[in-house]
């Protein structure tokens, strides 16, 4: 046991697919057992269980409904438990979190408390942590179940809870460091616990946030984010066959696309590796031997145009008031409102007597909360319209401001499609167009076809 750096530390995070079954674990275990400097792995929940449990969380539904949910839950956990060789071992563990589980599902007042909504969406992480550290050491790697909660502290926002950074640090260098000598911590992505010891969560997707942040605390050199595509593609491959892997991506192109809507990549995990300037890597658990993307400080290339994405579920939200012509104050007073419920906006846009701006509305989210507060907050001093069915399309690439010809290109290939608000010129690095959920695909399709191919 020691409390030593370890020389060429890698954080590994294996995503719900990879964690999906018995079999997609035993290709996780396989990728470990090949680099030996993998010493901390993180999972999320298996597939369709988080899922289940944001229904069960945020949807009103009878007892018998919600025992149905648990049931799904329960076969997928259990077709993994019994395909172990130490079940005995393994079993009485699960059948506890599994009766933790249903007591909060069962709570009356689970719809109405974001600390039991919380609580039970973090059983999901808890479950797959358990049953694949006892996946590993079937695959003779010396493995323990390590319950983050211990070492990952944040503040008491439930649902969108943020990282207490000094405290991470001072934890995983007490608690996690000295272990890593001689076995592997398995351990939960998502969640976390406040000062007062109560789950917390991350938000939807947090499991790269978590494993970045614990790469950051016990200062490793990689981090590994094993997903189900072949690292980081041009643009959604599900939108466009054309989409192709990207060999690398700078840690602020990584950034914008995360922040835009890449579901490859939380938009918080970049944040940890541009501090310490920790390499990061996206593949495949399913075909490791195809390589993936590496995300770095400094690539080789750096191309006006890197990458598409799409962000669904955007509202548009427009204040305004006869007031507003040549009052001071009125602009601090709207982004007062939306800074105290903790919103971030991407797109604005000003005018006389009005001011226009783009949120993150995903269904049964927190996010979907806070905006309805903030506007009604806005309401009580000026006419708010909401416009809805938006998506965010953006471009991500290097010197788009200043590069001749580059926006010329973008406008010739959407001509024929209406764009609601355009924002480009605040970075470099992106041109974010906002349009109709309905043509997004067909926009997304025809900037591929125009940049890329």
């Amino acid at each position: 046991m020691s409390n030593t750096a370890i020389n060429n530390l890698n954080v590994a995070k294996f995503g719900g697919t990879s964690v999906a079954n018995f079999a997609a674990m035993q290709n996780c275990a396989k990728i470990i057992q090949n680099n030996p400097n993998t010493r901390v792995v993180v999972v999320s929940a298996s597939a369709g269980v988080t899922n289940l449990l944001v229904d069960i969380a945020h949807k009103a539904m009878s007892k018998e409904q919600i025992k149905q949910k648990l049931s799904e839950i329960d076969t997928i956990q259990q077709a993994i438990l019994l395909a172990l060789e130490n079940v005995d071992e393994v079993a009485p563990k699960l059948q506890q979190l599994q009766s933790s589980l249903a007591e909060l599902a069962l709570h009356e007042e689970l719809n109405h408390r974001d600390d039991l909504k919380d609580a039970l969406l973090s059983h999901g992480e808890r479950m797959s942590s358990l049953l694949f550290s006892a996946v590993l050491n079937q695959f003779s790697v010396n493995a323990d179940n390590f319950d983050v909660r211990n070492v990952l502290k944040t503040d008491s926002e439930f649902g969108q809870a943020v990282p207490n950074l000094e405290q991470i640090a001072t934890a995983a260098k007490q608690l996690m460091l000295p272990s890593l000598h001689d076995t592997v911590l398995v351990t939960q992505g998502f969640v976390g616990s406040d000062q007062q010891g109560n789950t917390t969560t991350l938000g939807r997707g947090g499991s790269d946030f978590t494993a970045a942040l614990l790469a950051e605390a016990l200062d490793a050199e990689t981090c590994e984010i094993w997903t189900d595509v072949i690292g980081v593609y041009t643009t959604d491959p599900r939108i466009t066959e054309a989409a192709r892997p990207l060999p690398e991506l700078s840690f602020e192109e990584a950034a914008e696309m995360a922040t835009f809507g890449a579901k490859v990549l939380h938009p918080a995990t970049m944040e940890p590796a541009l501090r310490q300037d920790i390499k990061v890597f996206v593949g495949s658990s399913k075909e490791p031997e195809k390589g993936g993307t590496w995300i770095v400080r400094d690539c080789v290339t750096e191309p006006s145009y890197r990458a598409i994405t799409r962000r669904k579920e955007q509202v548009m939200v427009t204040v305004k008031t006869p007031k507003m012509m040549y009052a001071q104050g009125f602009l601090q007073k709207v982004f007062t409102i939306i800074a105290e419920h903790k919103l971030s906006v991407d797109l604005i846009t000003t005018s006389e007597i009005s001011v226009s701006f783009t949120l993150d509305n995903p269904a049964n989210s927190v996010l979907e909360r806070l905006n309805q507060e903030t506007i009604e907050e806005l309401s009580q001093f000026c006419d708010v319209l909401v416009e809805e069915n938006y998506d965010l399309v953006t471009i991500v690439g290097n010197n788009m401001h200043s590069a001749a010809g580059v926006s010329s290109k973008i406008f010739a290939a959407v001509a024929n499609y209406n764009l609601r608000m355009i924002c480009y010129g605040a970075n470099p690095h992106n041109l974010s167009l906002l349009v109709n959920d309905s043509d997004s695909k067909d926009v997304v399709c025809a900037l591929h076809k125009a940049l890329f191919e």
